[in-house]
């Protein structure tokens, strides 16, 4: 079992993290007893503090609650009357829908980059995840070991001291280069007057932080806040039982424990023999099944690298399509006579009905309506995985990834190129493609660990017009890693002139494409004025 770090509290600080906490000492837990709005808010903080969320909670968040009333709470309250209840509706009536009105908000601590993705696959769930643009990876933890995954399996085989020394001298690399990143972004890019010392400082860390993000690797650990109805949770816990990685059938287990402290009688079925049981084999079995018969028929065919941004699949009338959509929902007409009305349309017509549908946007905010959803558009990418983390946040679309490997090549980011230091960052990246070439036979699963985040992925997204909209407004801004900024500007480009949606593209006026040396430096200034005006 990996070895996870533990925390030490004092008795008064543990007597008040049991009323709010259902364990103070394991890496997932759940919070309960808690207003809304303060577990939204822990989970917000959360995202870019390196603390633990019960040491964030205890460091920020516990003075200005009144505890006095919470001393007599029990979580159990109340349970066994409702699992009477869910025994009655779900079991005798079969009412799936009941499971959907319970929530829980769920802590989910040290798990690798790796078994974030699949933490965070459902479309149904909130998540918000430890950001490697604020947060250092130079620093151990409290039990002296760097953040990374230490599987039990790999590290008990004949791999397994070389596993430990490569990996520590991945995080050794990293931690050399961040500060000496951080001295060239402050020559490159000096203070002005208008910002003050804090927000260019954390503008500048982030610059640092994004050029060095590339050297972790796929094991490196992470937190994730992850709230969810009780049938998320379960089909959730399912899909990791299912997942040929360790980590995750292990972590599922401790996730079953805590959420069963919370919402029991929703996960009842999740090791049910003809219920949980059987989903999961099923899910499993068609894995596996799928997999050896494709290796049988391609195994021989060469992969092509390089970084990439192709829109492969569309429908060449989905302007069209749009408009009768938009015609449906805005007249009593059946949708052949809409069908027969929009083919008789002017230019002049169309684009008057499109210019009133659409509106003046008076922010990114202010999309247009369902009748967006009408096209799709099918993309396939190349790009490094610390991109591929971000844009895999955008859950409402269809994204599936491969496994990770290093046979698609890496990036060098051109701040590490400008300060000279290319050598030590493919050295670095070498030792991550060495390590994975020695595991990835006995063990294919786990040589993801391996994999540095420069290294690319290749990914299929597809989503509507109206997702395209919010999606590539959204990751084309200037506070943007520049990664990502990259794919969002193709993707726009090729809406417009692969599709010849141009009507479309237009529509997307707030996709920004203007150069910025300091992406995060106008945000910091934001958040500056905000902490002023409080």
């Amino acid at each position: 079992m990996h070895p996870y770090a533990t925390e030490e509290f004092t008795e008064a600080e543990a007597e008040v993290l049991r009323r709010y906490f259902t364990n103070l000492e394991g890496p997932v837990f759940a919070l309960v007893n808690l207003p809304e709005v303060v577990k939204g808010a822990l989970f917000a903080r959360y995202s870019r503090s390196s603390k633990s969320l019960r040491r964030l909670f205890l460091d920020e968040f516990v003075e200005d609650l009144v505890l006095d009333g919470d001393e007599g709470i029990d979580a159990t309250v109340g349970l066994e009357r409702a699992d009477d209840l869910y025994q009655k509706v779900f079991f005798e009536y079969g009412d799936d829908s009941v499971a959907q009105l319970g929530g829980v908000h769920l802590a989910c601590e040290q798990a690798s980059n790796v078994l974030t993705k699949i933490l965070e696959w459902g479309r149904i769930m909130s998540y918000l995840e430890q950001s490697t643009r604020y947060l250092g990876y130079d620093k151990r933890l409290s039990n002296g070991f760097y953040r990374y995954y230490r599987d039990h399996n790999l590290l008990e085989s004949k791999y397994g001291a070389k596993y430990i020394g490569e990996m520590d001298r991945m995080f050794d690399s990293y931690a050399e280069l961040l500060p000496k990143m951080v001295e060239f972004a402050t020559k490159k890019f000096p203070k002005t007057p208008e910002d003050t010392d804090f927000a260019y400082r954390m503008a500048i860390r982030a610059k640092a932080l994004d050029a060095v993000r590339g050297l972790l690797p796929a094991s490196a650990l992470s937190n994730v806040g992850i709230y969810g109805s009780g049938q998320a949770f379960e089909s959730l816990l399912l899909r990791m039982r299912a997942h040929p990685l360790p980590e995750a059938r292990y972590y599922a287990d401790l996730m079953l424990t805590e959420l069963r402290k919370v919402i029991p009688s929703f996960l009842k079925r999740v090791d049910l023999e003809d219920r949980g049981v059987a989903w999961t084999n099923y899910m499993a079995d068609t894995k596996s099944a799928t997999a050896k018969v494709l290796d049988e028929l391609w195994a021989d065919t060469l992969v092509t690298p390089g970084e990439s941004v192709t829109l492969t699949d569309f429908d060449p009338d989905g302007e069209q399509r749009i408009l009768e959509a938009i015609g449906f929902a805005n007249s009593t007409l059946s949708a052949a006579q809409v069908r027969e009305k929009v083919a008789t349309l002017s230019d002049s017509e169309k684009t008057a009905i499109l210019n009133a549908y659409i509106g003046d946007r008076g922010n990114r905010r202010h999309r247009p309506g369902r009748a967006f959803e009408r096209t799709d558009y099918r993309f396939e990418l190349v790009t490094d995985y610390g991109a591929f983390r971000d844009l895999q946040r955008h859950r409402l679309l269809t994204i599936e990834w491969q496994p990770l490997t290093t046979e698609l090549g890496y990036d060098t980011p051109e701040l590490i190129e400008e300060a000279g230091y290319g050598a030590e960052y493919a050295a670095s990246l070498d030792r991550s493609r060495d390590l994975y070439e020695t595991l990835k036979e006995e063990f294919p699963d786990q040589a993801q660990y391996a994999v540095a985040l420069a290294f690319r992925i290749r990914y299929v997204m597809q989503f509507n017009a109206r997702e395209a909209m919010h999606m590539i407004e959204l990751r084309s801004g200037p506070q943007g890693h520049p990664s990502y900024r990259r794919v969002a500007h193709e993707m726009h480009r090729q809406i417009g002139e692969v599709a010849g949606h141009h009507a479309i593209a237009n529509a997307m006026t707030y996709v920004d494409y203007s150069d910025t040396d300091l992406e995060r430096l106008e945000a910091e200034r934001a958040a500056e004025r905000a902490r002023q005006s409080r």
